[in-house]
């Protein structure tokens, strides 16, 4: 850190004169307390170095993690937003492609437990290597599924994407916090998050473009498979990337905060009661509530946009996933603001309110102009819904930070995305059911109704930023350490001339 003393030999050794002294001249000695300031300096260690320190090659680190994250999202929602065309060419219904996107969701909630216990144990390079491993096995079973009567094996392989996902979502915070100063960590998180998001951007744009909706079952299996081989060769490209490049953790930690954890004995560590201390802790319950609905909302919308779109605008695949671009595009503009703003001001609870409610009343604006037949105006309501309701993933996982430090990032993270996935399962089922049976009015009006429960939650969650505060305490430690020493050290620099002959 910037204000953090730096001693070179000399001072070193006149540190050891000043105990020397202590022991031989009562009459000169120190008081016990100021001798144990006078050697405890937590911020220096024997090479001369302080304990913190930023590598540029953190930006590499999430370089790497948000492609890896980028080609996994875009296969959650590549089903979804040409729904109708999957249907054809597999002879299917629409909920059972439906469930290629929710799969994404159900996966996650039984495997997040043992992920998150190994992201704990054994850090971020083993889970970025399975992540990598798994995506990419999917995406090449995928490439052998182009058949009409293969609708089992493109679920196998989307079963795998969905296995990888749980690798890949708690991951952007816990990353931050390992690599990342305190001033830019929620930046860092952003961009994190900022991968996936482009991903399902990606997602909504290209499938429509490359799978165009023919008639001819051999010319549509052509247009899928090269979708399919495309993203294979991607996949392997980043494993590789991964395998030679991605590394655990910096040699010295970033921030004092991480000093703090990587003090802290394996052994003295239990999953099971960091799992029932959070349980336990009531603010950060109320957002693992209130981001679960917020968040479902999303999956949702996400899942059932080229449903709503084509109802309205017939013949409008393309658009349908454009509009699913602007969405996703908005919201990785807002992810940034918010990330860069928290940095800055590191008001949590108050952005993470403001863009809840935004994006309440994103999604009622949406809900009532949807159907008026212009499809400017939903390009334009959409995009607002995008930049509120996408733009409050990062903020969520930063404030799950601050409440539940110095617990796992995995393990927070790892229960707001369980949250998110049952409420997405959840929604996406009963929207996907009302929009049949009393259309989309209705359908986007279930979801206004949580969101502003979600809302009120988050009104009521306390702003208790332990992050924050152990960040300042450590700074604090070791400025009056630093005090203490050089008020020692002065006088013991005159009593040593004092003493001299002559």
């Amino acid at each position: 850190m910037g204000d953090n003393p730096d001693f070179d030999d000399e001072e070193i050794k006149e540190e050891k004169t000043c105990l020397d002294l202590g022991k031989t001249n009562p009459s000169k000695s120190v008081d016990l307390e100021e001798q144990i300031e006078c050697t405890s300096i937590p911020n220096v260690n024997k090479d001369n170095t302080t304990t913190t320190h930023l590598y540029k090659r953190r930006w590499v680190m999430v370089f790497l993690f948000s492609s890896y994250s980028l080609c996994n999202a875009f296969q959650w929602i590549q089903y979804g937003i040409i729904n109708n065309i999957f249907m054809k060419f597999y002879n299917v219904d629409s909920f059972a492609i439906d469930w290629m996107s929710m799969i994404y969701m159900l996966t996650y909630i039984p495997f997040i437990w043992p992920v998150s216990w190994l992201l704990d144990k054994k850090g971020l390079r083993l889970i970025a290597l399975m992540a990598t491993a798994i995506n990419c096995l999917g995406t090449w079973i995928k490439v052998a599924s182009v058949k009409q009567n293969l609708f089992w094996v493109t679920m196998l392989g989307q079963f795998a994407g969905s296995l990888s996902q749980v690798f890949i979502l708690g991951m952007p915070s816990r990353l931050a916090s390992v690599w990342f100063g305190s001033e830019e960590v929620s930046t860092a998180c952003s961009i994190g998050v900022f991968g996936n998001q482009m991903g399902i951007a990606i997602g909504f744009l290209v499938p429509p473009i490359l799978v165009p909706n023919v008639d001819d079952m051999d010319d549509l299996a052509y247009h899928i498979s090269i979708m399919f081989y495309i993203t294979a060769g991607m996949a392997t490209v980043i494993f590789i990337l991964v395998v030679f490049l991605f590394q655990e953790k910096p040699e010295i930690p970033p921030t004092l905060a991480q000093v703090q954890a990587r003090s802290t004995p394996p052994e003295e560590y239990s999953y099971m009661a960091s799992i029932l201390r959070l349980l336990r802790n009531l603010p950060f319950m109320l957002l693992v509530i209130s981001y679960g609905l917020n968040v479902g909302c999303f999956y949702a919308v996400s899942t059932l946009l080229n449903r709503m779109i084509i109802e309205h605008y017939p013949g409008e695949e393309v658009n349908a996933g454009r509009i699913g671009l602007t969405i996703v595009i908005a919201g990785m503009v807002g992810s940034l603001i918010c990330g860069i703003w928290l940095d800055k001001t590191k008001t949590y609870k108050q952005t993470t309110l403001a863009v809840y409610l935004m994006s309440f009343v994103g999604m009622v604006v949406y809900a009532f102009t949807l159907n008026l037949g212009h499809l400017w105006v939903v390009f334009v309501t959409s995009g607002a819904l995008g930049f509120f309701m996408t733009g409050y993933l990062p903020l969520g996982f930063e404030f799950a930070v601050e409440l539940t430090f110095p617990e796992g990032e995995g393990t927070s993270s790892g229960l707001l995305n369980c949250s998110a996935q049952i409420f997405g399962i959840i929604f996406t089922i009963g929207q996907g059911k009302i929009i049949d049976h009393f259309g989309t009015f209705a359908g986007n009006i279930f979801l206004c109704v949580f969101l502003l429960i979600g809302t009120i939650m988050t009104a009521f969650i306390k702003s208790d930023l332990r992050r924050q505060k152990a960040n300042h305490l450590a700074e604090n430690q070791v400025a009056s350490v630093s005090v203490s020493v050089s008020a020692i050290w002065c006088p013991v620099k005159g009593d040593v001339s004092d003493t001299a002959p002559g």
